[in-house]
């Protein structure tokens, strides 16, 4: 790595500007409400700071923030599922559109295996062999997960808009 950009890699402002906002999506879309996506990403940044790891590069540094946030991720979800509480209102923010909002509900909807690699493919435009190193997969299986995730994504989505059909049709009576 080239000496000029290891102060900017060394630098928490630099880094907390830099992948803030993504860390915040990739929380947000896994806890469903901003608050608990702020403290993951907090948490994330704190771990990074604290830590004497040495990077290889700036997207190693990537990859390791967005392993340690989906594992502050997964820790705030067992603590909820063991303190049973939930709040998904802030689905909205995410969307411009309403459309975009239903696919973002009906993303949310999803086990968290799928949606996670769903978002680092399509939102984040990783590689299938970089999300296979991040998640700690193989290749296959992120294929794999794709390819669920996108039928189940489907389904959901078509049953929602065919629910919202009838509601119409109804509505018209």
């Amino acid at each position: 790595m080239p000496a000029e950009n290891d102060y900017y890699l060394k630098n928490p402002e630099y880094i907390v500007n830099k992948y803030g906002n993504m860390l915040f999506r990739i929380c947000f879309v896994m806890l469903g409400n901003s608050f608990d996506a702020e403290d993951a990403v907090q948490e994330t940044f704190i771990k990074y700071i604290k830590t004497n790891k040495s990077f290889e590069s700036e997207e190693h540094i990537k990859a390791w923030l967005i392993r340690v946030a989906t594992n502050k991720s997964r820790d705030i979800l067992r603590f909820r599922f063991k303190h049973t509480e939930l709040n998904i209102e802030d689905l909205s923010e995410l969307s411009v559109e309403n459309e975009d909002g239903e696919i973002i509900s009906v993303l949310y909807e999803l086990p968290e295996k799928l949606k996670i690699v769903l978002y680092l493919y399509y939102v984040e435009e990783y590689k299938v062999d970089d999300i296979a190193k991040i998640i700690g997969k193989t290749p296959s299986a992120v294929k794999m997960r794709l390819k669920k995730g996108r039928e189940e994504l489907k389904k959901n989505y078509l049953e929602l808009k065919k629910k919202q059909f009838k509601e119409v049709n109804n509505e018209k009576r």
